[in-house]
């Protein structure tokens, strides 16, 4: 194993030695814009106490210069990912000058070139142990201080850090910013930002304290950046945790970050938190990516205590923070935004994510088995994220919300600074609560897998049983929706219960639809009975309610998942409800479980008149919906999806991408849009590398790039394929949104006639990936480049050949032959 993969035996040996007083931080990135510089300068100053004569210090980087032990230079002992440091004291000074990399992976320090106007932008990205690619640190987050950053930039940049600038020195050409100390905080939440990034300030207050507010972005995306519902979001944000919380914000300033090439959705650091730069839309957006966004921005936003103020000691601990951020920015949402039906988007598109992940032969507890930093990377999942907070969501019930909150508050005034684990939220949970939370949390939090709950019975002979599968207490209840007298379903009664064995007696009235789970009060999948199925089949888009609505989605594409349900049966009620359906993030996740059903689960015949089907129903849907709407721009990318696979449209489509007819009414071809319809061409064979160079002259922007990357490279040519591939398994200069271009475009139009020759080469290579490349970066091609073969075979045999590889490795493969193996189930099962 590599050094660099840290264990949690290793790193609670070491935070029992060693106590961090303090890190001065100078980094010299002035010459960042000149892209043949590859590196910085970057000096570390760490304090620290130390139990032990000898101890090691985390750096990833090309160089280590000078290490100075107490005032004394000493050898240098540098494995590439631990520098030794020996004949240590109580107290010590440590200084370690060394050389960092900048990144193109998004891990680390990143560095962007934009084509727009030349212009350079840095940001970093370190959860959960990239810190080290930009400083020598203790690498781990129970290992808290307060940190100083300096940093030496060009002059006219933007230099943002946890903390505001204490002093600032310009010259002609550079400028150096000493930032104020943080108050103690973990490596991995620790961030700069730099560059000539476009800012717009605003002020929260509330009693005593006010905190300065900025939102940044790229100069070039300025047009776009609607600073004012961020901001307006922002401060309802801080408003509802002020109020809930009851611990006033600590951090200062509150900078929000739009970067470039970025990993993930937001980080939560500190004073500045970095979000990916998709959130700036560049042309129409529907109202689930505004609330999408604006569920972001709360879930950062409760991260300041939950995570940033109180952290876990290891990764194992990690739904410590993600599980309540998820939890909190949708309650947030429903309660102090226009975000009102945020629970729906939570019920149908997040638990669905939970769900999956929880029947994978990897799943894990919500508090998982976490022992090294490869495991920690993987586990940034939907368990961690969405089923902890489903199962944060019963806990508030089970408790009652003034109890939750109490403990909360308890927990914050307890730990603030400090690290915890399961047991110290417990205790303060069940000390506001008057609660044993033992069995609770055993049942819950230390388990795997889901229940899934069904209504048997209700005939002349028997009452109704709910009936659940790998039992677990929940508090649920029982719809029942009949029709009123404008013909639409509406709940008429309601019934509360307590399910905990196989089989729970319910007294239920009859009804034309009985919905278990009503209002999703808890984390199970559920099943409609045959009546209600019926009657869902007729008559969902007289559901009224749409969280109601939300659960039936949820349920009939379990069933699909499952092989319970016909994948037919559940596309035909998506062609017959998805166009009246008003709300954008149930369409949304419609629209993408009906083109997932057809390209996975559906034989070979029946895929083939689908997506025939499928292109003429978001054709049609798209030219029908109301002009300008969000579900006219859902329609328009679910048909430009559909095209990838099917060209019956590709005459209209390059006459509309060309001008010489007008697409649908109030629809705005922006550019995001012109890309994906273009792609739709190329993969079909009805676009060339020349045509594609005109439309990159219209929109040479980053984003353009990257589309035009994915679009040449879905081209239905053997050689296109053949470079492709090529470039993904060899190309290191590939930035991380270009390499999953050339992977998407690799993989478009689901042509395995051109790339099932790659199947074997793919197993060959994997593992020397896995050794070469930045797990961020080995990751997107381990899961990217995955073969859609006929069968399991190849897969296992690899798994068997390849016991001894790295176990995160061999959990992505794991879990991508058990997605094959569900695929190639359903498809037999209703071939």
């Amino acid at each position: 194993m590599s050094t660099a993969n840290l264990t949690r035996a290793e790193t609670a040996a070491r935070s029992a030695a060693v106590t961090v007083r303090s890190y001065r931080v100078e980094l010299d990135i002035s010459g960042a814009p000149d892209n043949s510089e590859p590196g910085f300068a970057t000096s570390t100053t760490v304090e620290f106490d130390s139990g032990t004569s000898e101890t090691w210090i985390d750096f990833l980087g090309p160089e280590v210069r000078s290490v100075t032990v107490n005032g004394e230079a000493v050898d240098i002992e540098f494995d590439g990912a631990r520098i030794a440091l020996r004949g240590l004291r109580a107290s010590n000074t440590v200084v370690i000058g060394a050389v960092g990399a900048y990144s193109r992976s998004g891990e680390g320090l990143h560095r962007f070139h934009d084509p727009v106007d030349g212009r350079t932008y840095l940001y970093t990205q370190y959860e959960p142990s990239d810190a080290r690619r930009v400083f020598a640190c203790f690498e781990q987050p129970d290992m808290k201080a307060p940190f100083t950053f300096v940093v030496t930039a060009p002059a006219g940049w933007e230099v943002v850090s946890n903390r505001p600038a204490a002093l600032h020195h310009v010259d002609d050409t550079r400028q150096v910013v000493e930032f104020s100390p943080t108050l103690p905080i973990s490596t991995y939440i620790t961030a700069i930002v730099a560059g000539p990034y476009h800012r717009v300030e605003s002020i929260w207050s509330r009693d005593d304290l006010t905190v300065p507010i900025g939102v940044l972005c790229r100069a070039s995306l300025a047009q776009y950046l609607d600073a004012d519902a961020i901001v307006e979001v922002t401060k309802q944000g801080l408003d509802f945790f002020a109020e809930h919380f009851d611990y006033p914000y600590p951090w200062g300033k509150y900078d929000q970050v739009f970067v470039p090439e970025y990993n993930l959705g937001a980080m939560e650091n500190p004073g500045c938190v970095t979000f990916t730069e998709a959130y700036v839309f560049r042309g129409a957006a529907t109202a689930a990516q505004y609330e999408g966004r604006a569920n972001t921005i709360l879930h950062e936003m409760a991260h300041m205590w939950f995570g940033d103020l109180v952290t876990m000691v290891w990764w194992d601990d990690l739904w410590l923070k993600e599980s309540f951020a998820d939890f909190m920015g949708a309650l947030a949402s429903v309660e102090a935004t226009e975000w009102t039906d945020a629970w729906v988007a939570f019920a149908n598109r997040r638990k669905a994510w939970a769900y999956s992940q929880d029947q994978l032969p990897t799943t894990h507890p919500i508090v998982a088995d976490i022992v090294d930093l490869e495991a920690a990377k993987l586990n940034f999942d939907g368990i961690t994220y969405a089923k902890g907070a489903s199962v944060l969501k019963q806990l508030v019930a089970y408790v009652g919300r003034d109890a939750f909150f109490e403990g909360a508050r308890r927990y914050f005034r307890e730990h603030a600074f400090g690290n915890t684990t399961l047991a110290d939220l417990l205790a303060e949970l069940s000390a506001s609560s008057g609660r044993d939370l033992g069995a609770w949390a055993q049942a819950w939090l230390q388990t795997t897998g889901v229940s899934t709950l069904t209504l048997e019975g209700g005939d002349d002979v028997r009452g109704y049983e709910i009936v659940q599968s790998d039992p677990r207490p929940h508090r649920l209840a029982v719809g029942l929706y009949d029709f009123d007298d404008a013909g639409d379903l509406v709940r008429r009664d309601r019934v509360e219960l307590d399910v905990v064995a196989e089989r729970t007696p319910v007294d239920l009235s009859p009804a034309a639809l009985r919905l278990l789970n009503d209002g999703d009060l808890t984390y199970a999948k559920v099943r409609l009975d045959a009546g209600s199925l019926a009657t869902v089949e007729r008559s969902l888009d007289r559901v009224v309610d749409p969280l109601a609505r939300g659960l039936i989605w949820s349920a009939l594409w379990n069933a699909t998942r499952d092989g319970e349900l016909a994948p037919e049966r559940y596309l035909t009620m998506a062609r017959a409800f998805a166009p009246s359906e008003p709300n954008m993030a149930l369409l949304t996740a419609v629209l993408a479980n009906a083109s997932f059903a057809i390209g996975h689960y559906l034989p070979t015949e029946a895929r083939d008149r689908w997506r025939r089907e499928w292109l003429e129903t978001c054709w049609t849907a798209m030219q029908e919906a109301e002009s300008g709407s969000g579900g006219q721009l859902a329609w328009a990318r679910a048909a430009a999806a559909a095209a990838v696979v099917d060209d019956r449209h590709a005459a209209d489509i390059r006459a509309i991408l060309d001008g010489g007819r007008p697409g649908p009414d109030g629809l705005r071809l922006d550019p995001d849009l012109r890309w994906a319809l273009w792609t739709a061409l190329s993969a079909t064979g009805h676009a060339d590398p020349e045509t594609l160079d005109v439309e990159l002259v219209r929109d040479d922007t980053a984003s353009g790039r990257t589309a035009q990357l994915r679009a040449l490279a879905a081209r239905p040519d053997p050689e296109v394929k053949a470079r492709a591939w090529t470039s993904a398994l060899e190309d290191t200069a590939l930035s991380n949104d270009h390499l999953d271009a050339v992977i998407a475009g690799f993989r478009a139009g689901e042509r395995r006639d051109l790339i099932a020759g790659y199947d074997d080469a793919y197993f060959a290579a994997i593992r020397g990936v896995w050794a070469q490349r930045s797990i961020e970066i080995a990751r997107r091609i381990v899961l990217g480049l995955f073969p859609a073969s006929d069968s399991v075979d190849s897969v296992d045999s690899w798994l068997a050949a390849n016991v001894d590889a790295p176990g995160a490795l061999c959990r992505l493969v794991t879990e991508q032959r058990d997605h094959l193996a569900r695929d190639l189930r359903i498809r037999a099962t209703w071939s």
